[in-house]
C-alpha cells in the first residue's frame, strides 16, 4: 500500500520527536521534510531559539530532510511564507501536515482553520492525553532531551541544559506544566531510535533574552527568557 506524503511540523523537542516517533512507527504516512520556522534576522528557530546550524544537524541525524523557512518582521510575513509553502507541497502530492501539539484547543482549531481550506489535513499523532500520561510516553519512548530555553519567571538559569528524567519532571514547581505546554520551557531532542546517529549537543552557558510586546491596550509587557548558547 502506497503511503500517503506528510510535512512534519518540527519544533526538535521533545513533543515533535515522540509525535513523529510515533507516525514512522505506525508507518501510515511518508514524511518527506521537517518544515521549521526561522526568524530571518539571526537564523534560530521561532520555537525554541536553536541556531539553524544545530536544527540542519538534528534533521541529517533523523533522515528527513529540513525545510526552513526563515520570517521577518514584516506583517503577515508567516502567512504569506507558510501559505506558499502549502502550495509548494500541495504539487508535491502532500494532503497531511503533522504537528506535536497536545492539548490545547485554540492551537489546532488555528492550524485547521489556516490549513482544512486548502486541502491539507491537520494530523495530531499525540493528541488528547493528560500531560502526565504524554510525559510518561516520553519518558519510557527512549528519546533525549535537554532543556534549552525557559521562561525566566518560571523556571531560573538553572534549568538551562538539564536531561528530561522523571527525577527533574517530579521536582518541578508545583505552577508548572510538566510537559511545559504552557511555554515555561522548551526542549532539543537529540538522541533516540529515530536518529540514525547521536546529535553532539554542547551547552556553554545561559542567557537572559528580554521581548517587548504591545497589548491591544497600548501596554508593553515585557518577556524574559533563559536561553542555552550553544558551542
Amino acid at each position: 500500500m502506497q503511503k500517503s506524503k506528510a510535512v512534519f511540523n518540527w519544533s526538535g523537542g521533545k513533543d515533535s520527536a515522540l509525535a513523529l516517533q510515533k507516525v514512522l512507527r505506525e508507518n501510515q504516512f511518508e514524511v518527506i521534510a521537517l518544515l521549521t520556522t526561522f526568524n530571518e534576522a539571526d537564523e534560530s528557530s521561532s520555537a525554541h531559539s536553536v541556531p539553524l546550524e544545530l536544527m540542519k544537524k538534528q534533521a541529517e541525524a533523523i533522515g528527513i530532510e529540513l525545510y526552513p523557512i526563515f520570517i521577518s518582521k514584516l506583517p503577515n510575513d508567516y502567512e504569506t511564507k507558510m501559505l506558499k509553502a502549502v502550495q509548494d507541497f500541495k504539487e508535491k502530492g502532500v494532503a497531511h501536515f503533522i504537528f506535536g501539539d497536545l492539548y490545547l484547543d485554540e492551537i489546532r482549531k488555528y492550524r485547521e482553520s489556516k490549513l482544512n481550506p486548502h486541502g491539507i489535513e491537520v494530523v495530531e499523532p499525540i493528541w488528547g492525553k493528560t500531560a502526565e500520561q504524554t510525559m510518561n510516553d516520553f519518558l519510557n519512548s527512549g528519546l533525549k532531551a535537554k532543556i534549552v530555553t525557559t521562561q525566566a519567571d518560571k523556571l531560573d538559569e538553572s534549568y538551562i541544559g538539564k536531561e528530561i528524567t522523571k527525577e527533574l519532571i517530579d521536582n518541578l514547581p508545583a505552577e508548572i506544566d510538566i510537559c511545559g505546554e504552557n511555554g515555561e520551557y522548551h526542549t532539543f531532542v537529540y538522541d533516540g531510535d529515530i536518529f540514525r546517529k547521536k546529535v553532539d549537543l554542547e551547552i556553554i552557558e545561559a542567557s537572559k533574552l528580554s521581548f517587548d510586546i504591545k497589548l491591544d491596550s497600548h501596554e508593553v509587557y515585557t518577556y524574559e527568557y533563559w536561553q542555552a548558547k550553544f558551542g
